[in-house]
């Protein structure tokens, strides 16, 4: 029975939030994204925050009412991961064979995918939002039972570090569904296509990796970290934030508003006649600035715990060094064959990669 339970929470929470996707309110906008052979740009109905905070509410009122427990993402969180780990091969094979083939493997157009921009219902579900979202709210559902499950066992004796952490995962996701529009015009939205990588990474990898270093620490006790190092771990996690978030907004500022200020900062730009590029303000420090930011939020999450000993919380930053500085790499060569002599030139005013003065 526990098995079956588990198994099914997967299931109904991404029914939900495909259904609140799809009834809720939201906002119309269009993307960065054109349709293909053509300069119309795609639709996109955003209410991510809103099917976001209805799911959470659902789930408190649920605990309250005591139809389910508080910790139950925990208690089946190893079924619950296996049933998402089911959901995202079926969700994978099913948006990329009945595509054309792109790649001489059929393994490389599985992981990578086909499609580029699969959207429903005239763009009122958009493929790679749906699925950012679905791991983002299975994510916040993971994490709030698990920060549950932390205090029935310590009550009054808990950890004010692991507290703290669960905080700042929430305020990370809510930060990513607050501003929904701007993530249009990133590198997950224009540059991938839609395969196992975004799919099962959204509903598997996003869902319950990204909470690994609560899995590890929320039955140990209170490690007894200092406040004056709690107050630099959570700086540390604000700097990271200031620089992801900035750098984001101020390149969606730029796309969509060109010549506007952005935080007092008038737009310098570089350009060929036809196109530009940003070269001062977040982009100016280095070219991808926003990197850094990620790892130094992951680390500062992971940092409060207060086991920086243990190897298992690590894994969520070092996961970030991997996949960022790997990306990093594949944008520059997709910006070289894009801009050609242009980016050439960005290059030498922004030498360093991701972290400046360093890399």
């Amino acid at each position: 029975m526990d098995i079956l339970k588990g198994l099914l929470t997967p299931v109904t929470v991404y029914i939900v939030v495909l259904v609140l996707n799809l009834i809720l309110p939201g906002k119309w906008v269009k993307g960065y994204i054109s349709h293909p052979g053509t300069e119309e740009k795609l639709n996109y109905h955003l209410n991510g925050f809103l099917v976001f905070l209805v799911t959470i509410a659902a789930y408190f009122i649920a605990c309250f009412l005591h139809a389910l427990p508080w910790d139950w993402f925990f208690r089946f969180r190893w079924y619950s991961a296996a049933g998402a780990c089911i959901i995202g091969l079926i969700a994978s094979f099913a948006v990329v064979l009945p595509y054309p083939r792109v790649r001489n493997s059929f393994f490389a157009d599985l992981y990578l995918g086909r499609i580029e921009n699969l959207q429903f219902r005239n763009g009122r579900v958009d493929s790679k939002m749906w699925l950012y979202l679905a791991g983002a709210t299975m994510l916040g559902l993971n994490v709030t039972s698990f920060a549950a499950r932390h205090f029935m066992l310590f009550k009054s004796a808990f950890s004010p570090g692991v507290a703290i952490s669960a905080l700042l995962m929430l305020f990370f996701i809510v930060d990513y569904l607050t501003f929904e529009e701007v993530h249009l015009y990133t590198y997950d939205l224009f540059a991938e296509r839609v395969g196992f990588k975004l799919g099962w990474g959204c509903l598997v990898f996003y869902a319950y990796f990204y909470s690994v270093f609560l899995w590890a620490t929320v039955e140990l006790p209170d490690a007894g970290t200092p406040v004056f190092m709690l107050v630099l771990y959570v700086f540390t996690f604000f700097s990271g934030w200031v620089l992801s978030r900035g750098a984001n907004l101020q390149k969606y500022f730029f796309k969509k508003y060109p010549g506007k200020m952005f935080l007092m900062i008038a737009p310098e730009t570089i350009s060929d006649g036809k196109r530009s590029l940003l070269v001062n303000g977040f982009w100016g420090v280095s070219r991808h600035v926003n990197y850094l930011g990620e790892i130094l939020m992951a680390a500062g999450m992971i940092l409060c715990t207060g086991h920086p000993g243990m190897i298992w919380p690590w894994l969520y930053p070092l996961y970030y060094v991997g996949l960022l500085f790997t990306r990093q790499a594949d944008d520059d060569r997709r910006c070289k064959n894009k801009y050609g002599a242009l980016w050439d030139e960005y290059k030498k005013r922004v030498p360093y990669r991701i972290i400046p003065f360093i890399y």
